[in-house]
């Protein structure tokens, strides 16, 4: 087996050469192929990423697959992304993009494939190479993935060094991983992200989601009800931008939880029975492992509770905000909370209790035909991305459909101890350097007219 090393020497002759003789069309094919392979492909490997981490929905993980790849090329396709990208004659700054050598990308286990493909095209589109480091739970599925991709750059006459992955990975080769790259992308658990700004090398992590959701007054609540049902049981809940909490006005409050139920819901307010769940949850407090990308029906036979059959999702009722309540954190799992609210000033600090206990920086969901109340969470809100009128669990991370950037990693900013409060692109891969040029016929202005 090649070590850290070694992978690492061959990925820097691989990206030279790329890098040298690649031309923009050649780059651009070598970033649509790995999309499509993946796209192509959708059903065998979702089937194979369901039976092998144990999580999750094969028909999710097929839609995941076709969509991702698809909408990331889309949003890449016809961009150049090295050389001179840009000339501004009013400024007389000339950009000029480089790449940044070799990528070290960590892979979490709820994500096997798209991740590394995500990651694959930003690293290629930016002449870079990549090395994965993917967790030890799905390594045989991506050593089978990273394969796809390297046949694929066979066939276009590329080195296939470019993408390479961690075949046997321990946490010490992923940490080597780390340290030894150019620049790192690291999603997956918060220890990870944590190593991954603590290697040395420039890094891009993200911060935990949990998704709060305001439903405003006079808005269709069995539409708002679909799209957010439809978002919380995406792939059984393990995405970071599902929604999590329902926030709802409590003169209707009734008419929201009928909406929910209408539409495959399972409100639940019985004290014992919403104990039972969250002790099932959260045991000690942490997430149990054994709920995480389960069905409703595993988790409640976990708990002990009965839910009737066809049940897409439960919702408990909130037993307080923020830290009075362990299930205002983080569910994994096709789980959510339901608490209602008087004015839409308490809506917006019911959310923001609920992120300070877990989630500040990730995402905040609305449901609203009042823009002025769109904007207003969008000043006072902690977070990076705010979804309006649609699911976010399938929506924050970019679609067809709004104007976020297509991708698996989604910046949290400082409030999550990140780098970035955007969606990652591949426009975070490149260095960019500025060529300022002299304007001799520009009006200086003078001390009095910059002071006044």
């Amino acid at each position: 087996m090649a070590t850290i090393a070694e992978i690492f020497e061959k990925a820097h002759v691989a990206q030279a050469e790329y890098e040298k003789n690649a031309d923009q069309a050649k780059v651009d094919a070598a970033v649509k192929a790995i999309g499509k392979v993946v796209y192509d492909r959708a059903e065998e490997l979702a089937k194979m990423a369901v039976e092998e981490s144990g999580m999750g929905v094969y028909e999710d993980k097929v839609a995941k697959c076709k969509g991702k790849s698809k909408c990331i090329w889309n949003s890449m396709k016809g961009k150049k992304s090295y050389g001179i990208i840009d000339e501004n004659k009013e400024t007389g700054i000339i950009k000029v993009a480089k790449p940044k050598g070799v990528v070290g990308a960590i892979t979490p286990v709820t994500n096997p494939v798209v991740t590394p493909m995500c990651n694959a095209m930003f690293a290629l589109k930016g002449k870079n190479a990549i090395v994965i480091a993917p967790h030890p739970r799905t390594s045989n599925l991506n050593k089978y993935v990273v394969d796809l991709f390297r046949a694929e750059l066979k066939k276009l006459g590329l080195p296939e060094d470019l993408v390479q992955t961690i075949e046997h990975p321990t946490l010490d080769m992923t940490q080597e991983v780390m340290k030894t790259a150019d620049v790192v992308v690291a999603t997956g658990g918060g220890g990870m992200v944590k190593s991954a700004y603590s290697s040395g090398k420039p890094a891009l992590g993200v911060g935990p989601g949990n998704v709060q959701v305001i439903v405003d007054r006079g808005v269709d609540y069995d539409e708002a009800a679909a799209m957010i049902i439809a978002g919380r049981k995406f792939d059984n809940g393990i995405i970071c931008s599902g929604e999590q909490s329902i926030i709802a006005p409590k003169d209707d409050f009734d008419k929201v939880i009928a909406a929910f139920e209408k539409n495959g819901a399972y409100y639940i307010d019985d004290p014992a029975t919403v104990e039972k769940f969250a002790k099932t949850i959260f045991p000690d407090g942490v997430i149990n492992k054994d709920v995480v990308g389960q069905s409703v029906q595993k988790i409640a036979s976990l708990a002990g509770v009965d839910v009737p059959e066809g049940t897409k999702v439960v919702v408990l009722k909130a037993r307080g905000i923020g830290k009075a309540d362990l299930l205002c954190k983080e569910k994994m799992c096709p789980f959510m909370i339901a608490i209602p609210y008087d004015t839409f000033d308490e809506a917006m600090n019911i959310a923001y209790e609920n992120l300070c206990y877990e989630g500040k920086g990730h995402t905040c969901a609305i449901h609203s035909n009042d823009m002025e109340h769109v904007r207003m969470v969008g000043e006072f809100m902690p977070v990076s991305r705010i979804v309006v009128n649609q699911p976010s669990s399938t929506t924050a991370g970019g679609a067809l459909t709004n104007g976020f950037s297509p991708t698996t990693t989604l910046g949290c900013g400082s409030w999550g101890n990140n780098s970035i409060s955007e969606n990652l692109n591949y426009t975070h891969l490149i260095n960019v350097s500025q060529i300022g040029l002299y304007d001799k016929d520009k009006k200086i202005p003078t001390d009095e007219e910059i002071w006044a």
